[in-house]
């Protein structure tokens, strides 16, 4: 027997989305801006709850639409707040998005990909393979969900006040529906997220870096990890598509004309492999040009993988070897590692799995 078709998602629709959907019911634009603040503003889940559209329209909204977030399917919470959801999706596959609380900010990481696309060799996500993008209500959704699954903070307005694509996948091979997501996130009847607290990570795919500064320049960071290309090839294999050179030529441009803008340059330290001095000052050498910011990640280990977390020393010395050369170099504490929620050990349940797609005929 098949399966019977699911109706849409209006979680899946921006503003044009539901400005087009209230059109085909006959009704005035207006309408889907009184849709889109029941739905993300007030995260309402009873299409029959939002009062101020009328009788008729909530009857053909609940006939022919309706709203459907992802099941959670395990809610972990570690000793330092950090929580991790495993979302499931339709199709039977899983996808992780983890909340980090700080008194004043709290960053929700959210996934783009079932799985991930790219091989980075160090990466639990990247063993799990790759089944498919995610839509834009089920990318919205993670925020949606996390609202409503957190309790109200004693200082801020609101649970989330900053939204990171830093989970499972590449958001730049997902470019359309992450970006149609962000100006849900961005949307004042909608999340209201300013710009700079919303930020795209990539592994490096310059063609859309390009797209994203025209189409919607939130704050950016790379996943650089290695300060040469011959180590970059092995530790994240889309380098060998777009080297070092082109990647951070396409970061001057997403900076350019725009003195508020950063781009921030994540580096995972492993122990032995490109944590020694001699290739943090090759790093600040290689980002002079920028006004660049480097966030240095301690590894968290993934078991059946062969890296290891560098000492403390030598996350001091890589760290202050950099700062001697004019960069701003931070270390980033370490969140979540007891539920394996930190970074690099997002795994999710990816179901079927398909073969990895080559990127500009790049195996990936």
């Amino acid at each position: 027997m098949d399966a019977p078709l699911l109706k849409p998602n209006l979680l899946d629709l921006d503003r044009p989305g539901l400005a087009s959907l209230c059109a085909q019911l006959g009704e005035k634009p207006f309408r889907a801006d009184q849709l889109l603040q029941w739905l993300h503003a007030r995260g309402c889940d009873d299409v029959s709850a939002m009062t101020n559209l009328s009788k008729a329209l909530r009857e053909r909204l609940q006939e022919t639409t309706e709203i459907r977030p992802p099941q959670v399917l395990a809610d972990r919470e570690a000793a330092d707040g950090t929580r991790k959801w495993l979302l499931r999706l339709a199709g039977g596959s899983g996808i992780e998005t983890v909340y980090i609380p700080e008194r004043r900010r709290g960053t929700l990481c959210v996934s783009s990909q079932v799985g991930c696309q790219l091989n980075c060799s160090f990466c639990s996500t990247a063993q799990q393979g790759f089944n498919r993008n995610l839509s834009v209500g089920e990318i919205v959704s993670q925020v949606w969900l996390a609202n409503h699954l957190l309790p109200p903070h004693p200082v801020r307005e609101k649970p989330i006040t900053n939204v990171v694509f830093m989970g499972m996948g590449e958001p730049l091979l997902n470019f359309d529906n992450v970006v149609a997501a962000i100006r849900v996130l961005l949307d004042d009847l909608a999340y209201g997220l300013s710009w700079r607290r919303v930020t795209v990570s990539t592994a490096g795919v310059v063609p859309m870096i390009d797209r994203l500064r025209e189409e919607c320049p939130v704050a950016l960071a790379v996943s650089l990890h290695a300060p040469d290309d011959a180590l970059r090839d092995e530790l994240v294999p889309l380098n060998r598509r777009y080297p070092i050179s082109e990647l951070l030529d396409a970061c001057q441009r997403y900076v350019a004309g725009n003195e508020r803008r950063r781009v921030t340059f994540e580096y995972t330290l492993l122990a032995g492999v490109n944590d020694h001095p001699a290739q943090a000052r090759a790093l600040g050498k290689l980002l002079a040009r920028l006004q660049a910011k480097v966030n240095l990640i301690p590894y968290n280990p993934v078991p059946g993988l062969p890296y290891s977390t560098s000492s403390a020393e030598a996350v001091t010395v890589f760290r202050d070897e950099l700062q001697r050369r004019g960069l701003v170099a931070t270390v980033r504490k370490t969140r979540g590692e007891g539920i394996d929620g930190a970074c690099g050990q997002l795994a999710g349940k990816v179901l079927p799995r398909q073969r990895r797609i080559a990127i500009n005929g790049v195996p990936a």
